[in-house]
């Protein structure tokens, strides 16, 4: 792409010394680590910017299912003191299974879109495959000649 920096070809001739390769290897390595570093930084903001939603969602989820519990517990409460008897308990009780069935489906749900929000990190982790592929190119070959073409 036009905006990338640019890097030597594998195997290229520098200004032929060892020195000069060295200087060539280590450029263009602080070079693809400065790349690396920039891309996985975007691939960051990106991954945050999807996870907002299921994070808000996740928190309602949460905020719900422990507002539950009290009117669980007050439910269970009321009916024990009435001995099992049909009442105010048992519709209290009801209400909290429900919200927290609601709350568990809200969550579930927001947990499969956080996952999908890390997506982005495949890019960087398919380029430092590629930049790794390059590195080890560049240093098999680095002290071999380049074969002349036309002599």
């Amino acid at each position: 792409m036009a905006n990338q920096a640019k890097v030597s070809n594998p195997g290229g001739s520098g200004n032929g010394s060892v020195t000069g390769s060295i200087a060539e290897l280590g450029n263009d390595v602080s070079t693809l680590v400065e790349l690396q570093a920039k891309l996985a930084l975007l691939d960051m903001k990106e991954s945050v910017s999807h996870a907002r939603l299921p994070l808000i969602m996740t928190g309602v989820g949460l905020v719900v299912t422990l507002g539950s519990v009290p009117v669980a517990l007050l439910g269970l409460a009321e009916l024990m003191s009435r001995a099992l008897a049909i009442g105010w308990g048992w519709a209290m009780l009801l209400t909290a299974v429900l919200a927290m069935a609601v709350a568990g489906v809200i969550v579930f749900i927001s947990l499969g879109e956080f996952r999908r929000s890390l997506e982005p990190f495949r890019r960087s982790r398919e380029e430092l495959t590629r930049n790794i592929a390059w590195l080890r190119t560049v240093l098999i070959h680095s002290g071999r000649a380049t074969p002349r073409r036309g002599v």
